[in-house]
């Protein structure tokens, strides 16, 4: 399929809103699925370290 303008691709047939959304939603799925295990590994390290600190302290 090819495209006279980029105003044409960015329409894609007048189902551009769709097929743009679930590219929005995918790309969006993929980066939560990295963020959210680095964040959550983040927080239980943090956690530890601040264990360890009252264990030790005591």
């Amino acid at each position: 399929m090819s495209f006279a303008s980029f105003g044409e691709f960015l329409a894609m047939g007048h189902h551009g809103l769709y097929v743009w959304s679930a590219y929005g939603i995918c790309l969006a799925v993929l980066v939560l699925n990295v963020a959210v295990p680095v964040l959550a590994r983040r927080r239980y390290l943090q956690q530890e370290a601040r264990r360890l600190r009252r264990e030790n302290g005591q």
